[in-house]
Formats: C-alpha cells, sequence, structure tokens
C-alpha cells in the first residue's frame, strides 16, 4: 500500500511508468473520451486516454494534434483491434505512429501482432481484458499494462466477475502492473485497489459526468440520476458489433421493451432504424452510439452507458475535481486502514 505523499499523492510505480501523477486513468471511451477530456485528466494529474474506436485517420489527427496543443503529459489512444476492420485498423495506428503517440489501449480479444507492431515503435501497451486467460495473452505479446474490466463496467463489457475479485486472480497470474476496472469511481475504490496490489484504477462513468467530456448533456444528466442497480448488461445494443457483444447502460425505453430478455440478441436480426443523427450520419435503434454532443434526436433510446459506480456520482464537475475528489478520498480511506491495522496490533 502506498504512503501518501503531501506533495504527490499516491504516487505508484505504475506513475513512474506512464508519466502521471496519481494513479487514475482515464477510460477510452469512444465518442466521449476526446483531446479536451483527455487533456484536463492528464493536466489534472491522472491518465489521459483518446477514445478513437473505429474513428478515421483525419479525426485521429485532429484530436492528437488538439491534445497534444492542449497538455505536454503523456496520453493513450484508445482502438480496439478484434472490432475494427483492418484495413482501417492499419492506418489507425500508422497515423498514431506518425504523430508520435507515445501509448495505445487495446481492449477486447488479443492480437499479438497488433501488440508487437506498436511495440518495435517504442510504444507502450495497455491492454484491458476480461478474463485471467485474456491477460496471460496479453503480457505475452508484450503488453506493459493489464487492465482488469469486472462485470460493473459501463459500455462494452468483456468481463463476467466483480472487479475485485477478478483483479486478484490476474494479480496472481501476471508479473505486469494491473489496473482495475469496472464500476469504480470513489476514493474508497481507489484505496481498495491499492491495499490488495494493484497498480491504480481505471474509471469511464466518473469521468462520462464530467464537463470536458464528448458526451451529450442528456447522457451525463441521466448518469447523475441514476443509481448503480439501474444498470442492465444487455447485447441489445449489439450493431456494428459482433453478436453477444455486451454492454451495461441505463435502462430505457428500449430496456424496458424487451420484458427481460436482454440477453441474447442477433445484430443481423435487429431493424435497421434511424432515430438519431450526427451531422448527416444516422444512428441506429439497437447501435453501440451513445448520444454525444453533436447528436439530435431521440436520445433516450440510444445506448446510456454507464457502469455500477454510477450511483456514487452525484453531480457534473470538472474533470480536474473528479480527481481531486477521489485522490482525497483515497487518502482518508488508506489513512483509515492504517488506523485500524494500529489498532489491531496493539
Amino acid at each position: 500500500m502506498p504512503d501518501p505523499n503531501p506533495a504527490v499523492p499516491l504516487r505508484t510505480p505504475l506513475c513512474d511508468l506512464l508519466g502521471c501523477d496519481v494513479p487514475i486513468l482515464l477510460a477510452g471511451m469512444g465518442g466521449v473520451s476526446r483531446w479536451e477530456l483527455a487533456a484536463a485528466v492528464a493536466n489534472a494529474g491522472g491518465y489521459g486516454m483518446l477514445g478513437m474506436v473505429r474513428e478515421s485517420p483525419a479525426l485521429i489527427t485532429e484530436e492528437v494534434t488538439a491534445l497534444k496543443a492542449a497538455t505536454a503529459r503523456p496520453f493513450a489512444v484508445n482502438v480496439i483491434p478484434a472490432a475494427t476492420e483492418y484495413r482501417l485498423l492499419d492506418a489507425q495506428i500508422g497515423c498514431c505512429l506518425d504523430l508520435g503517440v507515445p501509448a495505445f489501449t487495446f481492449f477486447w480479444d488479443v492480437m499479438p501482432e497488433v501488440v508487437e507492431r506498436v511495440k518495435r515503435e517504442g510504444c507502450l501497451v495497455l491492454h484491458q481484458v476480461g478474463t485471467v486467460e485474456a491477460a496471460r495473452q496479453a503480457e505475452g505479446a508484450g503488453s506493459d499494462v493489464i487492465i482488469a474490466q469486472g462485470v460493473g463496467a459501463g459500455g462494452h463489457v468483456h468481463g463476467r466477475q466483480p472487479v475485485f475479485e477478478l483483479t486478484e486472480q490476474i494479480l496472481g497470474a501476471v508479473s505486469a502492473p494491473v489496473v482495475a476496472s469496472g464500476g469504480l469511481a470513489t476514493g474508497a475504490d481507489l484505496a481498495r485497489a491499492l491495499s490488495m496490489g494493484a497498480a491504480g484504477i481505471q474509471c469511464g462513468t466518473a469521468f462520462l459526468a464530467t464537463e470536458e467530456s464528448f458526451a451529450h448533456s442528456y447522457h451525463k444528466a441521466r448518469v447523475v440520476e441514476a443509481i448503480g442497480t439501474e444498470t442492465v448488461l444487455t447485447d441489445v445494443f449489439v450493431i456494428n458489433w459482433p453478436k453477444g457483444a455486451a454492454v451495461r447502460v441505463i435502462a430505457n425505453s428500449v430496456i424496458e421493451g424487451l420484458n427481460g430478455n436482454v440477453l441474447g440478441h442477433d445484430p443481423d436480426a435487429l431493424p435497421r432504424e434511424a432515430i438519431a443523427w450526427d451531422d448527416d450520419q444516422p444512428r441506429l435503434r439497437f447501435s453501440t452510439d451513445s448520444p454525444l454532443r453533436t447528436t439530435t434526436g431521440d436520445l433516450e433510446a440510444m445506448a446510456l452507458y454507464a457502469g455500477t459506480g454510477a450511483g456514487a456520482i452525484d453531480g457534473i464537475v470538472p474533470a480536474a475535481q473528479r480527481i481531486a475528489q477521489i485522490v482525497a478520498g483515497a487518502c482518508d480511506a488508506l489513512a483509515r486502514m492504517k488506523s485500524d491495522d494500529r489498532e489491531g496490533v496493539a
């Protein structure tokens, strides 16, 4: 367990590896984690990630350029090799390498050749996984950091175990630093992760509900209103992804219309009906698209991603304030743990 340092609270070896001050990582949420949020997290001492899943090289160039102008801190770009058409993935990675991106975050199935490609160029690799076996595969491929995703995560969910149960198992299976992720939003969550030997935590929902996130204000408001038990694991929002790719969302009219049949949906059998738009791009009912700042239409029926930690989010604040809250809460929790340990020894 780290000793909180008044000058740099909670600094751990992971911080030295990534170039951040506190072991709090921004999840690379597609559409939501744009340059403004990534820069705000990085400048506040956390680790920023750009969510560039299936985005064009042109947008990646715009986002990386803007991020570099807004912060001198290191960052990562998140892409998903297993869910991206090969030619686009090749172009995405080539673009990132040309731009001097220092690190990548990968997710879903491990593709060793992709990890090896960016490692050859000197990049760090963080790999989010949902099983112990995938953690071993990611480390074997050369990943520098393993992110253990528990079933409480918002958005696409690979893991099916509680986050701390999975984290403990992965800690026993790999030697790389392990970051806990999935339903974590508070200082108590960070303290618990550090006390069990994890290197830090990754947060998505906690940062979605910030001023700098690119999520639509409607989505942010629904997160603030929600409690953790109102989130649902479902594969009905699956258009654009393979069959069986489950997500965690806030319950809405689409979920209510399923009458409890939240899993087992085939994307090929779902109707293609445009219910919202980003400029001239239609957003389909049952697609994986979530409402962004630019989205208009039936936002309530879209995928409103949120993890089980949504219940701890009670307002929309700057990302720096969210980090400060988590750090303060973690320092307090760790201090209480140490006090309890001393009293126990006495």
